[in-house]
């Protein structure tokens, strides 16, 4: 298990390398560093706090909490993203929360972690965030989070739990807040990190609001990014996380905008059409968990982007220790993990055994060249299926451009969707969610009927 949960984020030192060299580079040289601040406050997991404060902030600076994928540091997170030269351009402050438990992930399982003032990290990381409001004249109304994997991760936790601390989040490959809860001690949460925890908008919007009971004012706006070919938290988690925040937000799930920044990327904006609209969403075709962290973009959403800082920091700063002399190491660990739950010895027969009764439900969310799917399939007989394929026909001018939870062939026309290792088996009144992103050329319907294993399904 120990394994998995290292290869939650661990080839984000790469992503974060080369996104760095791709990016401008920075300014002149500066002489602030990273320093690490010790008895910062109440710190029930024993977190690291790592501190960049610009040569130049601006005057009431903005403060951007920078969390670290799994195996990850906050050194790593300061040199291997561009918050902390970007910082050196607008005046902001950055706080890089590290983790010391075994694992370097951080706790979003846990009932302590999942409620507010709770307990385990997010008390720690809160308790960073007024350590330098404490010290820095900081703007209360320009607090954010972003992070990568396990970070990311954090990043939904943090929004949910401290509405009133932080005004905006932008999680790079997470899950939505609460996805991951366990009860029984584990970090690791199979079902949500292979995409299968499926759960209404208003559901999804219950446990945010559950978590902080009574509290009605303003919740922070989110940036979502997530790749298409995620394998260690898989896609479906990215339209999950658009169901909660839109529904958080008091949101349609519709786009209000749509456009596509670069080339493979989708950027759908809910409650506004503008760069900092309540939530917006980027899919990345064909990328995988090892995706680039854009961080001018999370800036710009932050809306960070537009000022100069004039105004040097205090001439006397907090009590530091220096970073770790020690650099992350430069040649991360492999990027494919092994599947999370091992296939069978042996595999499903090609033609599935008929089936005695099942329903299909199917959603679509549609902008105006593509569209996403949900499909639950539910076996209405008394007996388990073993091995499945559904049968269907996509309306003229679609074609699947990429899917999880089952493989499609053809892309167009009349697909068949086939099981894959780990939803081999719908138990008997039991369901399975699959989907898929498609182009289309002016017709975003619906198939017309489902056969499962050859036998018509009801439509939900």
């Amino acid at each position: 298990m120990r394994h998995r949960i290292r290869l939650l984020g661990a080839a984000l030192v790469a992503a974060g390398l080369a996104a760095l060299a791709a990016l401008a580079a920075p300014g002149p040289a500066s002489a602030a560093a990273l320093t690490e601040v010790t008895n910062f406050g109440t710190n029930p997991s024993n977190l690291r706090m790592y501190l960049y404060v610009p040569d130049r902030v601006a005057p009431q600076p903005a403060l951007v909490v920078v969390i670290h994928y799994c195996t990850g540091s906050g050194p790593a997170m300061y040199s291997g993203t561009q918050f902390a030269s970007l910082a050196d351009r607008y005046g902001y402050i950055v706080v890089y929360p590290s983790v010391t438990r075994s694992s370097q992930c951080f706790d979003v399982s846990s009932p302590q972690a999942l409620r507010r003032d709770g307990g385990s990290d997010p008390v720690g990381i809160n308790s960073m965030v007024s350590y330098v409001r404490q010290r820095y004249n900081v703007d209360p109304n320009r607090i954010f989070a972003t992070g990568t994997s396990s970070g990311a991760m954090m990043t939904n936790v943090m929004l949910g739990l401290y509405p009133d601390v932080f005004s905006a989040g932008a999680a790079f490959a997470g899950v939505p807040f609460g996805c991951f809860a366990t009860t029984n001690g584990s970090e690791w949460n199979s079902e949500c990190a292979n995409g299968q925890v499926i759960k209404t908008a208003q559901q999804w919007g219950d446990l945010v609001r559950n978590a902080y009971p009574g509290y009605n004012g303003r919740r922070p706006r989110m940036q979502l990014w997530h790749g298409t070919n995620d394998e260690t938290l898989r896609y479906p988690n990215f339209g999950e996380e658009i169901k909660q925040w839109t529904n958080v937000q008091g949101l349609s799930q519709t786009p209000t905008y749509t456009d596509s920044p670069q080339s493979g990327y989708t950027r759908t904006r809910y409650g506004g059409s503008g760069g900092t609209a309540p939530v917006e969403a980027i899919s990345m075709q064909g990328v995988t968990h090892n995706l680039p962290v854009d961080a001018a973009q999370a800036i710009r959403f932050f809306g960070l982007d537009g000022s100069t800082p004039t105004t040097p920091p205090p001439t006397t700063p907090p009590p530091t220790t220096p970073p770790p002399t020690t650099p992350p190491p430069t040649t991360p660990p492999p990027t494919t993990p092994p599947p999370t739950t091992p296939p069978p010895t042996t595999p499903p027969p090609t033609t599935p055994p008929p089936t005695s009764g099942c329903r299909v439900g199917y959603t679509v969310n549609a902008w105006n060249t593509g569209l996403t799917t949900d499909v639950t399939i539910t076996n209405t007989s008394t007996a388990p299926v073993n091995g499945w394929s559904l049968a269907f026909t996509l309306p003229s001018g679609q074609t699947i451009t990429g899917g999880w939870n089952a493989t499609y062939a053809p892309a167009s026309g009349a697909v068949t969707a086939r099981n894959v290792s780990y939803n081999a088996t719908i138990p008997a009144n039991g369901s399975v969610s699959i989907g898929f992103q498609a182009t289309h050329t002016g017709n975003p319907g619906k198939p017309t009927s489902f056969t499962l294993n050859g036998t018509p399904c009801a439509i939900a």
